[in-house]
Formats: structure tokens, sequence, C-alpha cells
């Protein structure tokens, strides 16, 4: 039996493919199969092929926008595009400069460096990537107290992808080494239709216009959420008819009925926070107030619920707090206090 020479760099291994590996490949594996933010995209391929032409690594990037519009697939599709190895990681994973100098200072030229969450970084870990990203090299400190040295290392030209949905938590020095700088924007009912339909064969499920038409509409503009509640209706037409059982409009029907989705694209705690901020007709309720009430995390509340609420009309955020909007009185059959009238017909004349 032989064994493996400990002097051999280690090697890529290919696993074999499993059926549940589908589940994992909704993602598109090019630009030409990315739906959607369109604009983004084609600015993305022309700073790729200008970087190509002269060839030099591709300016550092930054994506902004809601969760679930496709950040981190474009991180992946840009590194593709490059050919070049992407190493994934999180803001809140880097606690120290340490656990960034380790990844820095492996990478090669070209390479792609994917941070996640990036607002949630540490200052100290996020003043350390100043240098990193201008003048490619970082200072590592030799020893402690009054023998303390520091050693500055060069790195390999990289490129730095940062992914947030809070931008404005980014300090603004920080924000500035970024030279492409992108915002996606929620999808349209057509643009999540066609990513219903694409997933749904990835998944081998048969889907009608309908039903996809009803899945787009209900998806707050996500296709993350889309293509959860495809996987969730998928299991519903398995539940009733078998393998052969294809999605059609009573079944995505049930399936949005079980979720408690409604037709809006509500679910049950948009619904709570509505009915929460109702009890206080026309009087603002704070964040805390509302996180507290609704037993959700405030965070999770102004990343996850918030935007979809505002955008919709049915919340509108003032600088004392939260407070139902028009289309939120009327979802909820109330009449809005006489001053809360006043002022919004102002806001529309």
């Amino acid at each position: 039996m032989t064994t493996p020479d400990e002097t051999q760099p280690a090697r890529a291994v290919t696993p074999v493919r499993r059926p549940e590996d589908s589940d994992r490949s909704l993602r598109p594996t090019s630009f030409e199969g990315f739906v959607g933010q369109t604009r983004v995209v084609n600015n993305l391929q022309t700073w790729l092929k200008a970087a190509e032409a002269s060839q030099r690594p591709l300016d550092h990037v930054l994506f902004t926008g809601p969760p679930g519009l496709g950040k981190t697939t474009l991180a992946t599709l840009v590194a593709r595009v490059l050919g070049s190895e992407l190493v994934m990681t999180s803001g809140p994973v880097l606690e120290r400069p340490a656990d960034l100098a380790g990844m820095l200072t492996k990478l090669r030229r070209g390479d792609v460096l994917f941070i996640d969450e990036i607002h949630r970084l540490r200052t100290h870990v996020e003043e350390y990537l100043y240098s990193a990203m201008e003048d490619y090299r970082i200072d590592v400190s030799i020893d402690e107290g009054p023998y303390a040295r520091t050693v500055s290392i060069p790195l390999q030209r990289f490129t730095l992808i940062g992914a947030t949905t809070r931008a404005g938590l980014l300090s603004k020095p920080f924000r500035d080494r970024f030279g492409i700088q992108e915002r996606l924007v929620a999808y349209d009912d057509e643009e999540l239709t066609e990513i219903v339909h694409r997933s749904a064969k990835v998944l081998e499920v048969e889907i009608d216009d309908a039903a996809a038409e009803l899945i787009a509409a209900r998806s707050r503009g996500t296709p993350r959420v889309a293509n959860r509640f495809l996987a969730r209706l998928r299991d519903v037409a398995l539940a009733m008819g078998g393998k052969g059982q294809g999605i059609d409009t009573a079944v995505a029907t049930k399936g949005l009925e079980m979720l408690g989705v409604d037709a809006q694209g509500l679910d049950d705690m948009d619904r709570r926070i509505l009915e929460v901020l109702a009890q206080s007709p026309g009087r603002p309720v704070g964040l805390k107030t509302l996180a507290v009430a609704t037993s959700e995390e405030d965070s999770t509340i102004e990343d996850v619920y918030e935007p979809y609420l505002i955008v919709r009309g049915y919340v509108r955020k003032t600088a004392r707090g939260r407070v139902l909007g028009p289309k939120g009185y009327s979802l909820l059959g109330i009449t809005p206090p006489v001053a809360v009238s006043v002022e919004q017909g102002k806001l529309f004349t």
C-alpha cells in the first residue's frame, strides 16, 4: 500500500455528484445566466474586460443592497471570469487582525477575497485592511513591550469584494477604498418569474406559468425568497401526487398558505409588526420597543422585514420611530388619525 508523499502539494478533490446536490446549484454559473440587475452586470463585464485588457487585477468591489439579491453570486461569477481562486469569509468571523493576515498572505496575484457582511468587521480589523487594499502590504508586530518591532510583509495584488446590507455602517475612508461600488435593487415580477422557471428546471420539477407568476408576485422582489418558496412547493407537490406531480396554481396557493404568505407577500412576522404599530396609530414606535413586542432581534427587523414594508408603503420610518404607512392602514382596515391623513396627503401632492 502506497502512502501519499508528504512533500507533494495538496490536490483538489472533486466530489461525486449526488441527486440532492441540485438544491445547491440554483445559482447561475455565468453572467449570461444571471437574471436581473442589468446595469450592475453590464458594468461588471466592462470593468472585467478593462482589467483583462490592461493585464491588471480588478479594482476592489463593494456590493450593497438588501439580502438575497445576488451579491455572493456576483462575487463568485467575478472570480470565475478572472480565472482566480475565490476565498470566502464574513465580517463576524474576522475578530482579530491575525485572522485576516493569514488569509491575505496566502492570496496569489489576481485572487479574490470575498467578505460578506463586511459592515460587521471590527474597527481595528477594518483599519488593518487599509494598507492591504491600497499598498498591498500588511504590518505585523513582532514581540511585545519595549522590544516590539513591526515587520512589513508585501502582498500579491488581489481583489477584495465586500458585500453589505448596511452601507451606512461602513466608515467613509473604508468605503472610498473600493474603486467599484454597485448597489443591487429589488427584482420585478417578470425577472422573478424567469428565475422561478430556471430554478424549477434545475430542481427537475414542472411548473406552469400561472404558478410561477404567483410565486414571483409574493417573493418580495428577492430571488432567494422565490427559490425558497419553490423548494417548499416542490415538496408539497411531491406529497400530494408523487414524483410526477408538477406545481400548478392549486399547489402554489396551498403551499404558500402553508408558509403563511398572503397575497401581498407578507408573512406572519410582517403582519405582527403592522399589528404592533396599529396599537399606537399616529404615534412612532421605537425599534427596540418593536423588537420586544414581536420577540425578534431589532437588527433582523431592520435588515430583513422593514425594507419591504417601507418600499411597499406599509410602514414609514421617522426620526422618532416607525408608524403605519397609507397601505398599512388600508390593509388592516383602520382609518388613520386625522393628523396622519393630512400629513400623508401633503406627501403625495
